[in-house]
């Protein structure tokens, strides 16, 4: 699939403008993360994406598409949206139901969504809990009722506002699984998120965004090696990234063992020259 954002300007019913002349292409199935403080625009922009707010100006191209050619519905058969808020996504009486309701409203055969229920409902940790009220789970198990719901609708690409809003590392761990088995598939990722550790481990690619404009697109590397731009936009990077860069580091690190690893070849080569 390729999104191709030309010249998006958003403003709302009150004048406020979110977005100002953003240009961006996402394509293929490496995921991306879009980064940035709050009022950056970036759930703003996501919601373009499906149709869920339409251009003051400018355009979405989805595939060649004009996606104000269609309505919200048709394009959600393409991109799915995950809310950061399940309450606002949730509105059935068991986990089965609504997994079931979007592929159902899709004419998807029973057989197929029996297959898809039982596949994404152990992917997303909820295999023993189809028959409860979405209501009665915890707020982790809603989140992942909501993912579940929308990863049924075997969409191209998917949005997830905020997933790891509220998580725990076992979570966040499930999240990056469910990402990567997204790639594998061969599907887009698009991820809104302010936990730059997670963002670092699971997004090869990182829009930067400050004021509805985008400061920086590129590699995670790419961009976090741009301290003063990501500095005016007040995104710090992991800790362990910024340690490296106060210790003279020339490129980012985001684990602790690429940390070391730099640590030990660096020693090497002292040992070799001495």
């Amino acid at each position: 699939m390729k999104i191709v954002v030309e010249h998006l300007r958003h403003a709302y019913p009150n004048g406020y403008c979110a977005l100002q002349d953003v240009n961006l292409t996402f394509e293929g199935s490496q995921p991306v993360a879009l980064i940035g403080q709050n009022g950056a625009g970036k759930t703003t922009l996501a919601k373009h994406l499906n149709g869920i707010l339409r251009p003051t100006s400018g355009r979405i191209l989805i595939d060649g598409v004009d996606v104000a050619t269609a309505q919200t519905a048709q394009w959600a058969r393409k991109v799915g949206y995950i809310f950061q808020n399940p309450d606002d996504q949730l509105f059935l009486d068991s986990v089965r139901k609504e997994f079931e309701f979007g592929p159902h409203q899709l004419g998807v055969s029973d057989e197929e969504i029996e297959h898809r229920t039982t596949r994404i409902a152990e992917l997303v940790g909820l295999e023993k809990k189809l028959d409860s009220h979405p209501f009665d789970l915890s707020p982790t198990e809603k989140k992942f009722c909501a993912i579940g719901s929308v990863l049924m609708m075997n969409t191209g690409a998917l949005v997830f506002d905020e997933p790891t809003c509220g998580q725990d590392k076992i979570g966040n761990d499930r999240l990056a699984a469910i990402i990567s088995r997204l790639k594998d598939q061969g599907k887009l990722c698009i991820a809104i998120s302010h936990d730059m550790k997670f963002v670092t481990r699971n997004f090869p690619r990182v829009v930067l965004m400050r004021k509805g404009q985008v400061l920086l697109a590129g590699s995670r590397e790419e961009v976090f090696a741009r301290q003063e731009i990501l500095q005016k936009a007040y995104v710090a990077p992991p800790p362990i990234t910024r340690v490296a860069q106060e210790v003279g580091m020339a490129k980012p690190v985001f684990t602790v063992e690429a940390f070391t690893e730099v640590i030990r070849q660096a020693g090497q080569k002292g040992k070799e020259r001495g």
